[in-house]
């Protein structure tokens, strides 16, 4: 069954779970701000990639009002819960400034490999490290494999927004972090040969010790 929940496109991608914290400023979400704070309902905040919107939305709940302006304006934080498949947009929810949608919440599709899951998320970790120790980043993302979700660390291994959008609404844990797998080994040697050539680039014009070889 179809429900209708408030909106707050953004150009970014929240994943349930993860904790964001906005500046409000526009008069329309300053009243969707006030509704979630007096009557507790949650919003959704569906990713925009050059002005068009995806049609999955993280639905999120009000943490706290960090921060009032006199303007009106407001620091909050809020928490994603789960994602909201939407299937009617609305630029106005009734007699309110904000935008709104009909949809339905998506579920987990599909049966898990346990150990597959396990081994899957060792190497994942094992390639974030790479990944991190090539960019020079010392970042712990997740102490043990038992603890690693795809949407925890799907912001830490180099994604564009699209594929952000497109992790979002994949529907199974282990395609999700397939995803990630296939990404981090593509975009590694890639980040070292990068490296590589940004350290010969910042050689050029030094005077160089080199030992010449011996024939």
């Amino acid at each position: 069954m179809s429900e209708f929940l408030p909106l707050f496109p953004l150009s970014l991608v929240v994943y349930p779970g993860e904790v964001l914290k906005l500046h409000i400023f526009e008069p329309r979400y300053q009243q969707l701000i006030k509704d979630c704070d007096e009557d507790g309902i949650w919003f959704g905040i569906p990713p925009v990639i050059e002005q068009k919107m995806a049609n999955v939305a993280t639905m999120v709940e009000l943490q706290s009002i960090d921060q009032r302006f006199p303007s009106g304006e407001a620091n909050v934080t809020v928490l994603g819960k789960s994602r909201f498949r939407i299937e009617e947009f609305y630029p106005l929810s009734p007699n309110k400034l904000y935008a709104g949608g009909k949809g339905i919440e998506v579920e987990e599709e599909g049966s898990i490999d346990p150990d597959r899951l396990q081994n899957l998320r060792q190497e994942i970790i094992d390639l974030i490290f790479q990944l991190h120790d090539a960019l020079g980043i010392n970042k712990q993302v997740v102490s043990s494999p038992d603890n690693l979700t795809a949407f925890k660390v799907a912001h830490d291994v180099g994604f564009s927004l699209a594929e952000e959008v497109e992790l979002l609404i994949m529907t199974n844990e282990l395609a999700r972090l397939n995803y990630l797998y296939d990404h981090l080994q593509k975009i590694i040697p890639i980040v070292r040969e990068t490296e590589r050539l940004k350290a010969r680039a910042q050689l050029n014009g030094h005077y160089k010790n080199l030992v010449p070889p011996h024939f």
